[in-house]
């Protein structure tokens, strides 16, 4: 198996964008502090600014279980959907890259 990621699509409600990337950052400063994930990205729809796109690498599969099995995941992800009108999370491996 490829190198997992973790990859969110999310569509915030209209007028709430800054609260969710503001929400999103403090979920993934936390996750930082709490398990040393190496990097976290979220990325904006330029022709639709409540659209984003959350992506990061994982050392295992069993590293993103514990991550969602900690003690402060869910109520955090919970805040982050208060600012949402839907989210779709995904788990992914990697099989290409250029570059």
């Amino acid at each position: 198996m490829g190198q997992p990621y973790t990859m969110g699509n999310w569509v915030a409600k209209p007028g709430r964008e800054e609260e969710f990337v503001a929400a999103w950052l403090e979920l993934a400063e936390w996750t930082k502090r709490e398990i040393g994930a190496p990097s976290a990205t979220l990325l904006r729809d330029i022709g639709d600014p409540t659209r984003f796109v959350s992506f990061g690498p994982w050392d295992s599969l069993e590293a993103i279980d514990a991550w969602r099995a900690l003690p402060g995941f869910r109520e955090r992800v919970e805040r982050i959907r208060g600012f949402l009108e839907s989210f779709e999370p995904n788990t992914l491996e990697l099989v290409a890259t250029v570059g």
